[in-house]
């Protein structure tokens, strides 16, 4: 048996080998441009199923990127790390493999840190460690009926991530006889000078802290009833923020559900409080919804991001676990959304965080075309002359006006057709204040009825509405008022769109501003 599992391993070494030498090594995951639904700026693997980010970690100029990768199928398996790295998070080298599952379980999701005090011993201080924390999981005790076959791990490299080695005391983290005891993110706490770890449990996330990360004490839990509920919590995230304008620090939890989310199937929520090193306290009972779509899950944010730069950067999976392993794709399944900056905003009454497009996109823009003042009643083509529908960036300030005997617009927004007849239907309900996609006749040939939805999101608009639309073949990215509200779904028409309109519903709308890219292919730099 170990014979045959040392010789699976090298035929799967010799596979991963001639598939980097048959395709350029700096690509974003694109091995064939044409490819039918391959996103041409979003990460993708670049064979086979991927879902949740994991480990990321910045290091000597390189963004690390690590995700949940089964190599052998495009549906979900025996989970290991897969890992590629960047230097501005939009062109990015696939890496070999990190983790492979072992007799200790398979690689489920977790975090990564520089520990540059050495705390470990693993390496020392002149080349500290990248230390990964993870869960392993024992499928067979799981399926043997035990409580306690997930626990946590380290792994750790001294060559910037390039080979990995597995701690020889794991698990450092038994299990306390939970069902769901996973995702752990690992941050190290300056106030008490310790690592903190938060991870999902159930329907809570717990927190425990540690002097070296090989020994760790449970500190507290986190739950709220009033949050949503239906499905587990998973792939929890811990960091401040600054309150954009004062000197105000807040503490923040994302935690991701499944199912649960708003529109159905995954998503993720957030919290906004206090943490002193042992516990965590909301400033209000509830969690918002960081992003309103259907498919923008598991995402958590990079660590140790250089203090001059400060931003605090996240990435999510770009899929639904209720149709996840069913979309249209041929050799890859999945993609993640955009690298977004977040930050925090007083809005009123409340705090919320506003989530856009990193400005390292910015360079893949070209070729725009804008027009103003435009009033719009009724249905209007657009004229696209250059503009491809399939990768670009659309930018629009709506004004809805009074109309005459109905009172206000109604409705108002964008259409994307094809030549087989199928649209998708984008705008703000003005009646029920809440922004809308219609992907009930996107894709003929994928029939899952819950991707084949009218997705909604709760949302106020002001006189005058700021819309950014980010379209990559599969996938569409809606950023409000600068990030005040996002929504971010997959598409998968049978044809590309080339036909763009926009509508406006009883009422006239007047387009304050329009503005029009292409977005270049970020194969190569």
């Amino acid at each position: 048996m170990i014979i045959k599992n040392e010789l699976a391993r090298i035929g799967l070494l010799l596979f991963t080998i001639l598939l980097f030498s048959c395709n350029d090594n700096k690509s974003s995951g694109v091995p064939t441009a044409n490819e039918k639904y391959r996103p041409q700026f979003h990460f993708t693997p670049q064979a086979n199923w991927m879902n949740d980010p994991n480990g990321m970690v910045y290091y000597e100029g390189e963004y690390h990127l690590f995700y949940q990768y089964y190599p052998d199928s495009t549906v979900w398996g025996p989970m290991h790390w897969g890992h590629a790295v960047s230097k501005d998070l939009i062109h990015w080298e696939h890496l070999p493999i990190a983790l492979y599952p072992d007799s200790l379980g398979y690689i489920y999701s977790g975090s990564a840190v520089i520990d540059w005090e050495n705390t470990t011993g693993f390496g020392s201080k002149e080349n500290p460690p990248m230390v990964a924390i993870y869960t392993y999981h024992n499928m067979e005790a799981e399926r043997a009926g035990a409580n306690n076959f997930e626990t946590q791990a380290l792994a750790y490299s001294l060559d910037k991530g390039r080979t990995w080695k597995k701690y020889k005391n794991n698990p450092v983290l038994p299990n306390p006889e939970l069902k769901h005891f996973r995702d752990p993110k690992v941050i190290w706490h300056e106030e008490s000078e310790q690592w903190i770890m938060i991870l999902a449990a159930g329907d809570r996330v717990k927190f425990y802290a540690s002097k070296d990360l090989k020994l760790w004490s449970f500190k507290s839990d986190f739950m709220r009833d009033t949050v949503a509920q239906g499905g587990g919590w998973e792939c929890p995230d811990l960091f401040p923020l600054k309150l954009e304008g004062s000197d105000i620090t807040k503490w923040i939890i994302l935690v991701s559900i499944n199912p649960g989310g708003p529109n159905g199937g995954s998503a993720t929520q957030y919290f906004v409080g206090d943490f002193d090193g042992s516990s965590f306290q909301p400033d209000v009972d509830t969690a918002k919804w960081l992003d309103w779509g259907m498919d923008n899950y598991a995402g958590v944010t990079w660590s140790d991001i250089p203090e001059e730069d400060g931003r605090r950067l996240f990435i999510g999976w770009m899929s639904n676990w209720q149709y996840a392993q069913e979309v249209p794709t041929e050799s890859w399944r999945s993609a993640m959304t955009l690298p977004r900056e977040l930050k925090l905003v007083q809005e009123k009454d409340d705090i919320i965080i506003v989530s856009n497009p990193i400005k390292e996109f910015n360079v893949l823009k070209e070729q725009h075309q804008m027009d103003y003042e435009t009033l719009l009643s009724g249905e209007v083509p657009i004229d696209i002359k250059e503009l491809d529908l399939n990768s670009c960036e659309l930018n629009f300030v709506f004004e809805p006006q009074e109309a005459s005997q109905n009172g206000h617009t109604t409705a108002f927004g964008l259409l994307l057709r094809n030549d087989e007849e199928e649209e998708l239907k984008l705008g703000y309900n003005m009646l029920s204040k809440k922004f809308f996609m219609d992907r009930t006749n996107v894709c003929k040939a994928f029939s899952n009825p819950q991707y084949l939805s009218l997705i909604t999101g709760d949302y106020t608009i002001q006189k005058q509405v700021k819309m950014k639309i980010i379209i990559d073949a599969s996938s569409i990215e809606v950023f409000v008022d600068d990030g005040k509200f996002v929504m971010t779904n997959t598409i998968f028409p049978q044809d590309p769109f080339n036909q763009l309109s926009l509508f406006s519903s009883l009422g006239s709308v007047k387009i304050r501003e329009a503005e029009f890219f292409n977005i270049k292919n970020n194969k190569t730099k």
